[in-house]
């Protein structure tokens, strides 16, 4: 059995014209030894989506969330009328409240996953902070905790997070990297910390070549050369595959519709790993 990733929702549709979409993303993950869902999108709207595609949701044995913006993290509450998943996966700082900071000053906006810790119980579900890797099924790994590498890739400022609105380095966020043959798909929800650095630090710590980068990459406010210098640092690294959607921007989708490693995703699209 390959491993197979459904897209339960993102920003844009596909051919399925009965599936809602929504600025979020959630996908559910079938390997050989497990069944899990990465990210919830916002409202809950990827449960409703998953009945229609016949996405088995039900036999999610865990959640992983990859990072507490609202558009990843809002859906999960919901989640629980279809599902009973007993472990959540995320990262550190992951129950820190985040903001957006308005143009004019004092002024936010919240952005967190509107709902806390201490709710958990009454979804009978524990937490389980994730570090530099943990192995969560044979073949699957999540990893947090990424240095900062590559300068260029930098975060918007208006990302604050804390009752003190601290700037937001992005610390909670963590990514999933799946056995690809001898090699690795890399599963981001937005890549705040900078796409190179995640896969760098995929590659490094596990020791294999990544070939495929799936979800979001937050360029959408990327100046040109960014994308340029990330598309042939990417490819230079030897990539195969990019399949994104999401936050990843309309200039990155552009650039992809003509290249062979180009793979764009939207709700309801399956995607296989061999």
């Amino acid at each position: 059995m390959a491993v197979k990733i459904q897209v339960l929702v993102e920003d844009t549709g596909s051919e399925q014209l009965s599936l809602g979409t929504e600025h979020g993303l959630s996908l559910f993950v079938s390997t050989p030894e497990a069944r899990f869902i990465f990210d919830c999108g916002a409202t809950g709207l990827a449960w409703e989506n998953a009945r229609r595609i016949n996405a088995p949701i039900r036999e999610a044995a865990f959640v992983v969330i990859s990072h507490s913006h609202y558009d990843h993290a809002g859906g999960f509450p919901q989640l629980f009328q279809w599902a009973a998943p007993k472990k959540l996966y995320v990262g550190a700082g992951f129950w820190e409240e985040k903001y957006a900071a308005g143009p004019a000053g004092g002024s936010f906006t919240y952005l967190g996953a509107g709902f806390g810790e201490g709710e958990l119980q009454k979804f009978g579900i524990a937490a389980e902070t994730v570090g530099d890797v943990k192995e969560v099924a044979p073949g699957a790994w999540l990893l947090g905790n990424f240095p900062r590498t590559h300068g260029f890739e930098t975060i918007p400022r208006r990302f604050v997070r804390g009752e003190g609105r601290a700037p937001d380095d992005f610390s909670d966020e963590i990514c999933l990297a799946l056995a690809e043959g001898d090699g690795l798909a890399v599963v981001v929800g937005c890549s705040h910390p900078g796409i190179l650095n995640m896969v760098q630090t995929v590659r490094q710590r596990l020791k294999k070549p990544v070939y495929s980068v799936i979800g979001g990459t937050h360029l959408k406010e990327a100046a040109e050369a960014r994308l340029d210098l990330t598309l042939r640092e990417l490819k230079e690294a030897g990539l195969k595959r990019l399949a994104l959607c999401h936050c990843s921007g309309g200039a990155v989708r552009d650039r992809l519709k003509g290249e062979a490693a180009g793979c764009l995703l939207g709700t309801g699209d399956e995607l296989l790993l061999a």
